[in-house]
């Protein structure tokens, strides 16, 4: 009888080898998966770490912007003997030019260009015919008028001797009397108009009215001469000269008449010359904003040459007030600001008055101390009240440094 159900068949070898092969795969691949998770979770964690140091990295960074570092100086006071510095032109103390009163031709003329006269020195002479005829026809008109005047005074002598026989009426006496009385008259017109003819006469000889040197010629001998009022010769008085100089409307009130003043000429290296403030316009012109100043000059050598460019400097005398950098500022819509840091490193916005513009330098008159951090070159994004890092040892040695430089001189203005 046959078993139903026989045993198994031994495994063949190729079998065997398959079984084994497929062992072997499904091992690698766990011990590859093992592998790839363990790289992912190395990678995973690589990155957290990476993130979480990049996060604070980011957080002090920003930490450190947050907090603004800045430069700042101090204010100071400025020196009560401020200078101005301001161009000006040489004038002569007097100048005249020199023209004609009389008509006629240039006979000769005395002086040229260069010459020093004296008061009362001949200029030049011109010949007027017509005037000398003139003169000579009122002499003889003159004449006849004294001869009239003769007879009319004769005439009232016999008219007064026939009144006194009742021989004439006193209405015709009072006539002849009359007659005597405009005779005279006519003598004293003829007698003036002899006068202003001979003084007239007198115009065709030009001299200087005053000691000075002759700057220009309009003339040569046989010229035609009008009394138009052609200048024919211009005089210059070279000793003292006259300086007129235009403050601007912010140094107007520090200048004041006595005040000595040097004035310089850059041809005239390492020579100055010591001026005086005369007197000024006491106004300011609308037109420039300036106030014209008047100073004499000695020029005892004649040195200095009127019509020169000169440089004149103005002490001004006034009270100290604190100069600060003009960088200091910071022009808001509310007003002009300067940021000062207080001893906590806050910021603190003060409004401040300002006075003159000397430049890189301003003068502030109100709103802060000589004591008080001003921040130089503020950031407009700079807030009440917000805090700032300050390099106090080095902030501290410029100003030193700045102070220890001298006065802050006052700007050169315009003309």
């Amino acid at each position: 009888m046959t078993d139903p159900n026989p045993p198994p068949a031994a495994p063949s070898a190729l079998e065997s080898t398959i079984a084994a092969e497929r062992s072997r795969v499904v091992r690698g691949a766990r011990i590859a998966a093992v592998v790839v998770l363990v790289l992912l979770v190395v990678g995973a964690g690589r990155t957290v770490v990476m993130r979480i140091a990049n996060a604070r990295m980011l957080e002090s960074n920003a930490s450190a912007q947050a907090v603004q570092y800045v430069k700042t100086t101090f204010a100071k006071m400025g020196d009560a003997g401020q200078t101005l510095a301001l161009p000006a032109t040489l004038q002569g103390y007097q100048q005249a030019p020199i023209a004609a009163r009389s008509s006629g031709y240039l006979k000769r003329w005395t002086k040229d260009i260069g010459s020093h006269v004296e008061k009362g020195d001949l200029l030049a002479e011109i010949e007027s015919p017509e005037v000398d005829q003139q003169l000579s026809q009122a002499v003889a008109a003159r004449q006849q008028m004294v001869a009239s005047l003769g007879l009319a005074r004769s005439t009232v002598a016999r008219w007064e001797a026939l009144r006194e026989k009742d021989v004439v009426s006193q209405q015709e006496l009072d006539e002849r009397r009359s007659a005597v009385s405009q005779a005279d008259a006519n003598v004293a017109a003829a007698e003036a108009n002899v006068q202003r003819l001979r003084q007239l006469q007198g115009f065709t000889r030009l001299t200087a009215p005053f000691a000075g040197v002759i700057t220009r010629r309009n003339v040569d001998t046989g010229d035609l001469i009008d009394s138009s009022g052609k200048m024919l010769f211009m005089l210059t008085q070279m000793d003292p000269l006259r300086v007129y100089v235009n403050v601007p409307q912010s140094y107007a009130q520090l200048v004041k008449p006595g005040q000595k003043v040097v004035v310089t000429q850059s041809e005239l290296r390492g020579r100055s010359f010591s001026g005086e403030v005369a007197r000024t316009a006491g106004s300011i012109d609308a037109a420039s904003r300036t106030m014209q100043v008047e100073i004499n000059l000695r020029n005892r050598d004649g040195a200095l040459l009127p019509g020169a460019y000169v440089q004149v400097t103005l002490p001004l005398v006034s009270n100290p007030t604190l100069i600060a950098p003009t960088s200091v500022l910071l022009f808001r819509g509310e007003g002009t600001r300067v940021a000062v840091v207080d001893g906590s490193g806050r910021i603190h916005l003060r409004p401040v008055t300002l006075g003159r513009n000397l430049g890189e330098s301003i003068e502030i008159l109100d709103g802060i101390d000589v004591k008080d951090r001003l921040i130089v070159n503020p950031s407009d994004s700079l807030a009440e009240g917000d805090a700032v890092k300050v390099n106090v040892a080095a902030d501290d040695a410029a100003a030193v440094a700045t102070n220890a430089s001298g006065p802050t001189p006052a700007g050169k203005a315009s003309p």
